[in-house]
């Protein structure tokens, strides 16, 4: 992008290094080798991200029907899929039916009724409970039969006809504690037995996602080690990693739109405010969600407003930085410190967004309608 297509254009885009893509799964099968990754669509649902993951061969774990239409629409075929929603609605089973789509999961009794009506030929996938209470999102609140009720829930399948395949959990999006992962790999190993009393072949064992860079190494380690231990050679074993792959790979950056410095009396000790064209109810949701607290950084530009003021105030600036909206809520950094005085026209720079659900997009091919995704390297746009 050159300097005067910075200065004119008010839209905040991304910048996708598809290279961190091929680096996360090259560490991937160095930590976990035995364990095949089905890619999260809902974290990121990047088409050009997407054809990556499928010719790399991961799988893909869909949680809807638009999830399940688009990862289709690339041409992977419906076993390298999982449809990961354990409470689905009947349009989707059928959406699934037509397409081939046949592994899913379900943990209450209603769903084994709804699957038998739109999806009878589905093979089954018993999700458990599981939960890292250190999780950035405790997925256990919302999914997951508890381990008492399985057996229950195994044999209300067996009544209706329903093959049962494997067993599923999610230990929490952001976790951070390896036993968590332990503890339910133990539990899914009772389901795999009691499974068996009741005459299944209980043969796939999905460990859900919460991945995340700076402790991988460490979780793959206690995993690798437990399955090893419990699970023989011949069960299949996958995972739904999400922002593990896309999470470092892309870089927003956003416009400053306005600026408001305080005056007098009110200016002490106070930050300035920086208005950027996105915020809490775009990219930066995970701020509301998750408390998230976001590190730009600054790239100074020419201001069209202010042609005839060429100075800047080096040295460090406060500033809190809000979101276009007019509400109050929509502030994206409360204090954060930057290396000069911002103006109205310069850029700010937030790496580690790929697991944001970003909405515009701009493919590899080139500009399309929204134009806010590039991918290659952020310092050559």
């Amino acid at each position: 992008m050159s300097n005067r297509e910075w200065g004119i254009t008010d839209e905040p885009f991304f910048v996708t290094d598809l290279g961190q893509v091929i680096r996360q799964h090259r560490r991937w099968r160095v930590n976990l080798p035995s364990v095949h990754p089905f890619y999260a669509v809902k974290c990121n649902p990047d088409p050009t991200l997407l054809r990556l993951l499928a010719e790399l061969g991961t799988g893909f774990d869909c949680a809807s029907t638009e999830e399940l239409r688009v990862v289709l629409n690339l041409g992977v075929d419906p076993s390298r899929i999982i449809f990961a929603n354990p409470c689905k609605s009947a349009s989707s089973l059928l959406f699934a039916a037509r397409t081939g789509v046949t592994l899913t999961t379900f943990d209450n009794l209603d769903e084994l009724e709804t699957i038998r009506a739109f999806l009878p030929n589905a093979r089954l996938v018993l999700r458990i409970y599981a939960s890292d209470n250190g999780a950035l999102i405790k997925l256990g609140e919302k999914f997951g039969a508890p381990i008492e009720s399985s057996f229950v829930l195994l044999q209300r399948a067996r009544e209706l006809g329903l093959e049962v395949c494997g067993v599923s959990f999610h230990v929490g999006t952001g976790a951070s504690n390896a036993l968590a992962y332990v503890k339910a790999i133990r539990h899914a190993k009772i389901v795999f037995d009691l499974g068996k009393d009741l005459g299944y072949d209980i043969n796939l064992l999905d460990i859900g996602g919460g991945y995340q860079d700076s402790n991988f190494e460490k979780i793959a380690l206690s995993i690798r080690g437990e399955l090893t231990e419990v699970f023989p050679s011949r069960t299949r074993i996958i995972a739904e990693p999400g922002r593990y792959y896309a999470r470092s790979a892309y870089t927003l950056a956003c416009k400053v739109l306005s600026r408001r410095s305080h005056i007098a009396e009110a200016a002490q000790g106070r930050p300035e405010m920086l208005y950027q064209n996105d915020g809490v109810y775009g990219s930066f949701m995970n701020v509301l969600l998750e408390k998230e607290v976001a590190h730009p950084s600054l790239i100074p530009c020419g201001s069209p407003y202010r042609l005839g003021d060429s100075k800047r105030a080096r040295g460090p600036h406060r500033y809190s930085i809000w979101g276009p909206t007019c509400d109050s809520a929509d502030c994206v950094v409360r204090e954060t410190t930057l290396e000069s005085e911002v103006r109205v026209g310069d850029w700010l720079k937030y790496s580690n967004m790929g697991g944001e659900r970003p909405s515009r997009h701009l493919w590899a091919e080139g500009l399309l309608t929204g134009s806010s995704i590039y991918h290659g390297d952020f310092n050559a746009v």
